[in-house]
């Protein structure tokens, strides 16, 4: 994988409450491969991961405010989960229209276990099929989508897994739909 992405350039928008684990993963496996990731937030201040919902893990340094990015600045995106962060970003109306751009623009998308809940509040699920963490599962056929039960789903351009058990697969996936 290494130098697959080279010279490409993703933003993995989180804030407070990203699954610690979903978060680290998917960056780690993107910057193998030689893309540069930006953590972008709601704001600069440092983030704090979670493992689970409850137990508190790193903080991470935030690169840029969502506020302040362009869809122009990136190759692809990545919102990992975690119940709190995807809640707090689908709040901002940055966040939300950041995502919604970098869809309807057709760069590639992914997202895990709870973050697709901002594509669904960015109006961007109808006529996808997407895999989720079951607990959202009725939000995205509520807002047209549809819902299969796979490790991870890519279709048309949105890459969605379930949850930190098939993080193997989805960076496997993510790197080669960003490479794409």
């Amino acid at each position: 994988m290494a130098g697959k992405l080279s010279g490409r350039r993703v933003a993995v928008l989180a804030a407070d409450g990203v699954e610690q684990v979903e978060l680290v993963r998917p960056r780690e496996a993107l910057t193998e491969a030689g893309a540069r990731v930006d953590l972008v937030s709601l704001s600069t201040d440092p983030i704090q991961a979670m493992n689970g919902d409850i137990e508190p893990a790193d903080r991470f340094a935030v690169d840029r405010e969502v506020s302040k990015v362009s869809v122009d600045d990136y190759d692809a995106l990545v919102v990992p989960g975690g119940t709190i962060n995807p809640d707090h970003l689908r709040t901002n109306a940055d966040a939300v229209g950041f995502v919604r751009d970098f869809v309807n623009r057709g760069g590639p998308v992914a997202a895990i276990c709870h973050g697709p809940w901002i594509l669904v509040e960015a109006d961007v699920v109808r006529g996808r099929t997407l895999t989720s963490y079951p607990s959202i599962r009725t939000d995205i056929r509520n807002a047209g989508g549809t819902v299969v039960e796979e490790p991870v789903v890519t279709d048309q351009g949105v890459t969605t897994s379930r949850d930190p058990g098939d993080l193997d697969a989805f960076c496997e996936r993510i790197v080669s739909e960003f490479a794409g």
